[in-house]
């Protein structure tokens, strides 16, 4: 396998200000907290200062208020160098690890259902990984350490063997975990540290004791359901970004920008493709407590309301190419997604960051 600068692969989810305040574990959104009117601004104007920023090639944004589209806009280009055209505001892209509040909330729902609880651990799910020595401490990391990030286990991005420019290349979910097996730890059980192969492990066991594959329970369990019509699961190589969206660009080892748009969903992880419009609708039906059933739903870690006076909240992820996040308010009643086409490398994308949330403050700028 080729090897690559570790910051390629690094941050294949949260974005670092998420990773860092982000999930709050057993919390749910305090709905008189929410009192506050959201008085939205306009959108157009607001990402047009994102687009601004060094290394960002294309912006999109879309507010929601009550489930109906509200404001939308579209700024920079749909290609490198500001040709393509402007994206259109609906298109699709790679959330990130957006994705793993979706995975935490079919685990939940199986968790509600009988199929394990929060205290089983790897070995009694997944035996193979305790008896193959896969994962250290296999037989004390419980499903609670897994959606928490508690495990200690380390980022198979933190590996080396895996390349953002190889899109060809199939690997199963196994040989992530095997890798991250290759990294030494750097906390120990129970401490919290940030890394995507937690939530590889949460996908391998939704579909042991599911018997079906994760996009396929992704589809049965959310989708579907929620009419995310124009949101699915990408988990191969060939994978892409179905119809008009925008290209994201990654340095290479000469620093030149290339071409990420076929990044490879076989190591994404965290791979759902989605619009504004269903994101919106997800994060309307997590806030109001739509998904699983009431007495579970301290089990569904929680974005930390920390904007608008703390009445709104943020998930956001970041890959090669592309910063994604969706800020909600705790009332379930607005919504507003962007997403960020880049031509550096996402762990240096701390300008665009600020300029999101300047942007989601200018939008849902709050009055008492």
């Amino acid at each position: 396998m080729i090897k690559t600068r570790r910051s390629a692969l690094r941050l294949l989810g949260l974005t670092a200000a998420t990773a860092a305040g982000g999930l709050a574990a057993g919390t749910a959104f305090p709905q008189a907290a929410a009192a506050a009117r959201i008085r939205l601004g306009d959108v157009q104007s607001s990402i047009e200062g994102i687009a601004a920023v060094d290394g960002a090639v294309g912006v999109i944004g879309r507010a929601y208020v009550d489930g109906r589209l509200a404001s939308q806009g579209t700024a920079g280009s749909r290609l490198l160098g500001g040709s393509g055209g402007c994206i259109p505001s609906g298109s699709r892209y790679r959330i990130a690890s957006q994705t793993k509040l979706m995975d935490a909330t079919v685990v939940v729902q199986l968790i509600s259902e009988g199929e394990f609880t929060m205290d089983d651990t790897l070995a009694d799910l997944l035996p193979e990984v305790a008896e193959n020595d896969w994962v250290e401490y296999a037989d004390q990391i419980t499903v609670r350490h897994l959606i928490r990030h508690t495990s200690g286990i380390p980022d198979y991005s933190e590996s080396g063997l895996f390349d953002v420019f190889d899109f060809t290349t199939d690997y199963d979910a196994i040989d992530l975990v095997k890798a991250a097996r290759t990294v030494p730890r750097r906390v120990e059980l129970g401490q919290y540290y940030y890394a995507t192969t937690n939530y590889v492990l949460l996908g391998l066991i939704i579909e042991r004791v599911t018997g079906n594959d994760r996009p396929d329970e992704f589809r049965r369990r959310l989708f579907r359901p929620l009419g995310m019509h124009h949101t699915y699961l990408a988990v191969k190589a060939a994978d892409g970004v179905k119809g008009p969206h925008g290209h994201g660009y990654y340095p290479d080892a000469q620093g030149v920008p290339r071409d990420v748009d076929r990044l490879n969903g076989a190591l994404a992880g965290q791979g759902v493709i989605s619009t504004a419009r269903d994101l919106s609708v997800f994060f309307r039906a997590l806030t109001l407590g739509e998904l699983v059933p009431e007495e579970f739903e301290r089990l569904v870690p929680r974005p930390m309301p920390e904007l608008c006076g703390g009445t709104v909240a943020s998930a956001g992820g970041s890959m090669p190419g592309i910063n994604s996040t969706t800020f909600f308010s705790t009332d379930g009643r607005t919504q507003f997604a962007v997403a960020v086409t880049l031509s550096i490398d996402n762990m240096e994308t701390r300008a665009v960051g600020e300029a999101t949330t300047a942007a989601a403050e200018a939008v849902l700028g709050c009055t008492g």
